[in-house]
């Protein structure tokens, strides 16, 4: 069925299919369809990811507890049905690995949650990329949570945020809406305080001032440096939790006691009170978070999300801890012969994936009793392990080869495939009827390096302005570079970041030729783009995105600089995501089916004898590499872009056809409140493209008649 496998090497999947699952198609429906892929001549069964996600998740990468299999999906029983039901229709399994981020801002995220309540004493508090010290020092010690639907002071007075208290837990929350906020056991004393003034009789106040004080004394969330050490973390959080405990005791136990914190939390969600939002406002302020407007994400957030996402907070997987924490369940159930292989996603979003792919054949072959061979006579390292990443790379990019992996999830394969597909000759007479129709006269080249800027100033500036910070305390170590302003530097860093040719670089210690080459041609660039009146920045700037700090630099400073180049690779990747694929490929539609995960829309169609090298070269560099024609990220399935690619070898027919289709739609166009016509032209020139790749074959019914200049029009 497969190559590899019981001790002679990675099981190498001979063909995948991949399953959605979700609480509506879990593990027992999933095992129904086994024989019908079976049949199909499937190898392996390829599952988005199977640990413990957010409720009601339709994805699965929104993970919230990577020590448990989802119980929406069936739990550790219903995967271990499946996966016997694998096993006996010949069949194995690749699992989805998300190590980059979590899903936040519910409460169903322990880490998360413990992180919020405790601040910088949680133990938790390293798992997340969290900035706890950033630039603004009014969230010194403190996470930017922005999901307020208005403005903080607005929502506080409405009323949409109070104080709660669960007896079950002994435990306080902040609630707006269907969202929770736990609070820091020290500030409960002020909580308390206000419940022993309310108290009915000297038995519950006695009890409550008691128990006041004791969360009074417990260590500040937020201590001054140096940073808390394990012990006085574990400490807080074991008194912290006997206080709930036994906090949660007396209001079951004591009616009195469980009346006057009734009362108290009645008395901070007072609208009529004058000092009740005052009071609110001020236990908001004792907290480890600061609750704010979900606009305010784009300029301050001080965690590292999933591209622009705030749900999704990304994770420090550098840290070994943290790896083992988040891997341990997936390698055990490799070492168990459960699963065959890991898909990886998104590894552009880690600090260091040459790191963390050879921590994953490590862990794999620890538990399974593996030794690690030697490199291969090609150099590669030893992969007992089957892995493959979701990497998107350019066509002129090439997969670090001293990566322990098999191979890519085949974005490039899928845009080589579609681009044989497409008649190339065709491309100089499709730039003619896209530039006439649209207006538009810039090439793909030239809209993504805008699509990526215009990222950069919106839904990642506070990522940007982190980076530039760092970059600021490099050049003032330096007299020679120490008058390079923090607007300067910034600005030279959106430029480098947005002449990018590939999503990102791989620097540790050493640049390798490509990244060098990479670094080097993107600074070039960024340079020829500048309107600053000095350039000599970019050349500060690329010693420091190559790791390099200046001559006779400390060891403090030489680390951190390599430390701020790697951040750097960090940032590129989600610039590179919504600059390109989220922006400029909706902005330049010359040939919609080109615009692909991993696709270059500035490249129309490829010949066949490319196809052929391409092809060859992946053989017999990349064999295990998976060949996909379509994935969960793609923007259109096959049929729909092969449909599309038809077009290319009709330019002509194609051009009257929009003329036609142009004239007939003017009666529905209107016009916005800035004055311009919507749809655009480039969008009805996507939309027809849309139309003609899924619309059934016999198309659809054409309407009776226009509609009349009286006639009713949407508004916008």
């Amino acid at each position: 069925m497969a190559e590899g496998g019981a001790g002679g090497g990675a099981v190498i999947p001979r063909a995948t299919y991949r399953l959605q699952l979700h609480r509506g198609f879990d593990f027992a429906a999933a095992t129904r369809v086994l024989p019908y892929l079976q049949r199909l001549g499937i190898s392996h069964v390829y599952c988005s990811p199977l640990m413990q996600a957010r409720a009601g998740s339709l994805h699965g990468y929104d993970i919230v507890a990577h020590d448990r299999i989802n119980p929406e999906l069936g739990g550790q029983g219903g995967f271990e049905r499946f996966s016997d039901a694998l096993r006996a229709h010949g069949m194995g399994l690749l699992l989805d690995m998300v190590p980059n981020h979590m899903g936040v801002l519910g409460a169903d995220n322990a880490w998360w949650t413990d992180t919020l309540e405790n601040g910088e004493m949680s133990p938790y508090a390293h798992h997340f990329d969290i900035e706890w010290h950033p630039v603004d020092r009014d969230l010194d010690g403190k996470v930017l949570l922005p999901v307020l639907g208005g403005q903080y002071g607005e929502v506080l007075d409405a009323g949409e945020l109070g104080l709660a208290f669960e007896p079950d837990s002994g435990r306080f929350w902040l609630r707006y809406f269907e969202h929770r906020f736990p609070v820091d056991p020290r500030s409960v004393a002020a909580v308390l305080a206000r419940a022993e003034a309310l108290a009915p009789g000297v038995s519950a106040q006695a009890a409550l001032s008691g128990i006041a004080a004791a969360f009074a004394a417990l260590p500040a969330s937020a201590p001054p440096p140096p940073a808390p050490a394990a012990p006085l973390i574990a400490a807080r959080a074991r008194d912290a939790a006997r206080l709930k405990e036994r906090l949660g005791r007396l209001a079951r136990e004591q009616p009195g006691v469980a009346r006057a914190i009734d009362a108290a939390v009645a008395a901070f969600n007072a609208l009529d009170a004058p000092d009740a939002r005052n009071a609110l406002h001020a236990l908001h302020e004792a907290q480890a978070y600061r609750l704010a407007h979900w606009r305010v994400a784009a300029d301050e957030i001080n965690y590292r999300r999933f591209f622009d996402i705030n749900e999704l907070a990304a994770l420090r997987i550098e840290d070994e801890a943290v790896f083992e924490a988040t891997h341990a369940l997936a390698l055990d159930l490799a070492a168990a012969g459960r699963v065959d292989g890991l898909r990886i996603d998104h590894p552009d979003g880690l600090h260091d994936p040459a790191q963390y792919f050879r921590r994953l054949q490590q862990g794999y072959a620890r538990r399974a009793g593996v030794a690690l061979a030697d490199a291969d006579a090609g150099g590669r390292p030893a992969r007992p392990l089957y892995v493959v990443v979701e990497k998107i790379t350019a066509a002129h990019e090439d997969v670090p080869a001293d990566w322990p992996v098999h191979g890519t999830t085949g974005y490039r394969f899928a845009t080589v495939l579609n681009g044989v597909l497409v008649d190339s000759s065709a491309s100089e007479r499709f730039d003619r009827v896209w530039r006439q129709f649209s207006g538009e006269t810039l090439g793909f080249g030239d809209i993504a390096y805008a699509g990526k800027r215009a990222i950069m100033r919106g839904a990642l500036a506070a990522e940007l302005t982190v980076l530039a910070t760092g970059l600021l305390r490099i050049a003032r170590a330096d007299r020679r570079t120490r008058d390079y302003s923090f607007n300067a530097l910034r600005n030279a860093l959106a430029e480098v970041a947005a002449c990018m040719p590939v999503y990102r670089t791989y620097i540790v210690d050493t640049p390798s030729p490509q990244d060098q080459r990479y670094i080097d041609w993107a600074v070039a660039q960024a340079r020829r783009r500048s309107r600053a009146a000095d350039t000599s920045i970019f050349e500060m700037v690329r010693q420091s995105l190559l790791g390099h700090a200046h001559a006779g630099a400390s060891p403090a400073l030489q680390e951190r600089t390599r430390r701020f180049a790697m951040r750097f690779q960090q940032f590129c990747s989600p610039v590179a995501a919504k600059g390109v694929e989220d922006t400029a490929f909706y902005r330049y539609g010359r040939l919609a089916s080109l615009n692909e995960v991993g696709g270059d829309p500035g490249q129309f169609g490829i010949t066949v004898r490319a196809f052929h090298g391409a092809s060859a070269d992946r053989a017999a560099r990349w064999p295990h590499t998976i060949l996909a024609t379509s994935t969960h990220d793609n923007k259109r399935s096959e049929d729909v872009r092969n449909r599309i690619d038809v077009l290319s070898e009709m330019p002509a027919t194609w051009r009257l056809a929009l003329r036609r289709w142009n004239t007939f739609a003017r009666a529905w166009r209107v016009k916005a409140d800035d004055g311009e016509r919507v749809p655009s032209a480039s969008d009805e020139y996507l939309l027809y493209q849309t139309l003609l790749g899924s619309l059934p074959p016999a198309g659809s019914t054409r309407p009776r008649s226009r509609p009349t200049a009286s006639a009713s029009r949407p508004t916008c």
